[in-house]
């Protein structure tokens, strides 16, 4: 399973990807869309929405089941992919282009507190046992 170094990761499977002008891009992991299967639906939150950290903000839906997608800072949305809205199945095929929104961050100390790659993988081990 695909843990890219580069990126940070919530225990709610979001990967968190820090841009050079201090924004963030959200998408989900690898392990989610593997749990969830083939998606079908995608509902980003609204561009200027402020969000606060932890808070669901964004629905996907697979032929499985629906999930809630969390913010992984407080901010405000600056920007959604609605590539992904119109086509679902790009988070199945490649979940780390696929992202779905953009935040820029009300407290960039918050990335601190997100699970680096190590921290996730034994996350993921821990889920498996």
């Amino acid at each position: 399973m695909s843990v890219p170094a580069e990126l940070k990761y919530t225990e709610s499977h979001e990967w968190v990807r820090l841009e050079a002008d201090g924004s963030v891009t959200v998408g989900i992991t690898q392990h989610a869309q593997e749990l969830l299967g083939d998606m079908v639906f995608v509902q980003l939150p609204d561009v200027r929405r402020t969000l606060a950290q932890r808070e669901d903000c964004a629905v996907v839906e697979s032929v499985k089941a629906a999930s809630d997608i969390y913010a992984p800072l407080g901010g405000e949305v600056i920007a959604v992919n609605s590539e992904v809205e119109t086509s679902p199945e790009k988070i199945n095929e490649d979940c780390y282009t696929a992202w779905l929104f953009k935040l820029k961050p009300a407290n960039a100390g918050e990335v601190d507190g997100l699970l680096d790659a190590g921290g996730y993988q034994k996350l993921l081990d821990s889920e498996a046992h």
